[in-house]
């Protein structure tokens, strides 16, 4: 069992999307739901629905395919339990040259690097998306 829940989502997306599923259903907590809205926002995602009753809740997340291939091609995490790593605004770039997304835990919210830079906001740089 691992300690990273959000790693472990993470690769659960992207290998879902390598063997062709619909949707995967993962636990749920209110981290994940942020980070799947985040990507249902940028289209890396479908969509993403809460389900469940009491303590049993789970995450159901659509995958996306862009001509029969996945969207998801790689996820990197960036600040892990081990290691956290916060940006700034200044340092806010581009994940492949702008065909990417790079997710982050700001005041704000979970935001993506395009609206972080929007809002004027840095924060803890959790992973990139391409």
């Amino acid at each position: 069992m691992s300690t990273d829940s959000i790693s472990d989502f993470l690769i659960q997306i992207k290998n879902g999307g390598r063997v062709k599923r619909e949707s995967i259903t993962v636990p749920a907590s209110n981290l994940k739901q942020a980070i799947a809205e985040a990507l249902v926002r940028t289209g890396w995602l479908k969509s993403v629905v809460k389900r469940g009753k009491k303590v049993k809740k789970y995450l159901t997340c659509e995958l996306a395919y862009k001509a029969g291939a996945p969207k998801i091609v790689e996820v990197k995490r960036i600040s892990k339990p081990s290691r956290r790593v916060y940006v700034g605004i200044d340092e806010l770039n581009l994940v492949r040259q702008g065909f990417g997304v790079a997710i982050l835990s700001t005041p704000k919210g979970i935001l993506t690097n395009f609206e972080a830079k929007k809002a004027k906001v840095g924060g803890e740089l959790m992973f990139e998306i391409h």
